[in-house]
């Protein structure tokens, strides 16, 4: 551990009229109570994007809603983004399964490494809002990593050094991963382990391509700094050869990552959990097999990063 929680730990809740925080760390996330998803007046909903700003992922419990609901809840946030793996299920095309079968056996699943959602696209996805069906009897977890806690707690001079750069997203690991560990059913992630050469389409390719996005970025409604990094998408750093960014590179994954700025679910069925990709980091576990995991997720776009 590099950091021991002290000084800037502060995931305290706020005082609702309509809902009930209750912080799950000391870094970040937070159970909300008293809020029925499917039936939110405006008042409670405002207090909800509150919460969710505040604690960068927030979870409810008892939600059972259906796919529509979930997507006209997710709608109150913005406009839907680009899904960079799936096209949604039959009649809501902004619904995206995440499913693994309990017979199947896979060294890749969809969300497994430490990443933020689509980071290598022009303009990432915001939130993400993930719904469960069939949970595990244990296993699955999810985890995530406060990224505006880390870029607080780097010292004055780190910031100096790191707030010019522009770091390198790319699909690029992923699709190698993919082609090496996964099988052609292994959900999202499945068809990019058959791509070879000229046959990868032009939307994976721009996704291999990549984007540069500030390191450092501001988030437009709270106004606070994050590290806008991950170990899984970021490849290097625009003007830096690939020996110099590397350490630095290495240092944001141990930095970033280190258990004092984590939070972590463990789900259960009509759960709930949504996230903002601007101020955290996440990452699944694939240490489930023989059990059927079954979850919904659907992602609000986002602005360029600044």
């Amino acid at each position: 551990m590099i950091v021991h929680p002290y000084g800037q730990f502060d995931n305290s809740a706020r005082d609702y009229a309509h809902i009930e925080a209750k912080p799950l760390a000391a870094a970040m996330g937070a159970e909300i109570a008293g809020a029925e998803l499917a039936n939110l007046s405006d008042a409670a909903f405002e207090e909800v994007r509150d919460a969710l700003f505040r604690h960068k992922m927030i979870f409810f419990r008892g939600q059972k809603i259906s796919h529509g609901e979930h997507e006209a809840f997710s709608a109150r946030f913005g406009a839907f983004a680009e899904d960079a793996y799936t096209q949604g299920v039959p009649g809501h095309r902004d619904v995206h399964p995440l499913i693994k079968e309990a017979d199947a056996v896979t060294g890749h699943i969809f969300g497994s490494g430490w990443h933020t959602d689509s980071p290598f696209m022009p303009e990432p996805p915001a939130i993400t809002c993930l719904r469960s069906i069939e949970i595990p009897p244990y296993g699955g977890d999810t985890m995530w990593a406060n990224s505006a806690l880390a870029y607080k707690m780097l010292s004055d001079t780190m910031k100096a050094l790191l707030e010019p750069l522009r770091v390198h997203m790319s699909m690029r690991n992923v699709f190698v991963s993919a082609q090496a560990h996964a099988k052609a059913d292994d959900g999202p992630v499945g068809r990019l382990s058959a791509l070879k050469g000229a046959d990868i389409p032009e939307d994976v390719a721009r996704k291999i391509e990549g984007t540069c996005h500030p390191l450092v970025r501001t988030h437009p409604v709270s106004g606070e700094k994050a590290l806008y990094f991950d170990p899984s998408y970021a490849i290097g750093f625009e003007g830096l050869s690939e020996d110099e960014a590397q350490p630095i590179l290495d240092f944001l994954g141990r930095h970033l990552t280190q258990p004092a700025f984590t939070c972590r679910l463990r789900w259960e069925p009509d759960m709930l959990a949504m996230w903002d990709n601007r101020l955290c980091i996440h990452q699944a576990f694939n240490d489930y097999d023989g059990f059927r995991r079954e979850l919904y997720r659907t992602t609000i776009a986002g602005e360029k990063p600044a």
